[in-house]
């Protein structure tokens, strides 16, 4: 192997190391901010969340967010929770999305305001609208149809089978001969 390619291979090795690294190091500082909090020691956690959310996490901006929105061990702030809001959704979190909408709705943190309102709450359903044609969503679309008929036309005929069988049955029971009521027995009891 060249010198060259020992580098290169060594320089990925070390960046793929040190990305699961940081990966599992954000696992364990989210971890030990809920527990913070839990316990208390909420300004302890607001720091990690804040070290992570600044760096790209999600999560750890959608936790600020969270207790600034319901005062969990920080004073009520709309504003403050909008903001992380904000930072969590446009990193594509379905919750904030949905959480801001609610808010321009309310009116919480911001003006009211029904257009922004549905905007956040279709955000993501929109964001995804280019898909409704494609040749995959069509054809699932086509698959998920023949099974729903197939299933229909299975208990059409499984219904039918079963009237088939309820008709037939009180068929026989009416051809089958009554027992005939003579008369002499009528009349020998009249007497």
């Amino acid at each position: 192997m060249s010198p060259l390619l020992i580098r290169i291979c060594a320089i990925v090795l070390i960046s793929l190391t040190t990305l699961g690294a940081q990966a599992a190091s954000v696992d364990v500082d989210l971890r030990l901010a809920a527990q913070l909090h839990r316990t208390g020691e909420t300004r302890q956690a607001i720091a990690i969340w804040e070290r992570w959310a600044n760096q790209g996490d999600t999560d750890a901006a959608y936790n600020l967010a969270l207790i600034h929105h319901h005062a969990d061990g920080v004073a009520l702030d709309l504003v403050t929770a909008m903001r992380w809001y904000r930072v969590a959704a446009e990193r594509g979190d379905k919750v904030s999305q949905i959480q801001i909408g609610l808010m321009y709705q309310l009116g919480q943190g911001v003006e009211a305001d029904a257009e922004e309102a549905h905007r956040w709450f279709t955000m993501h359903r929109k964001h995804h609208f280019h898909h409704a044609n494609s040749p995959q969503m069509l054809a699932w679309r086509q698959q998920a149809l023949a099974l729903i008929e197939q299933s229909e036309l299975q208990e059409q005929r499984l219904l039918a089978q079963k009237n088939s069988a309820q008709i037939i049955a009180e068929l026989r029971q009416r051809a089958q001969p009554q027992p005939a009521f003579h008369t002499e027995h009528l009349a020998a009891s009249s007497h």
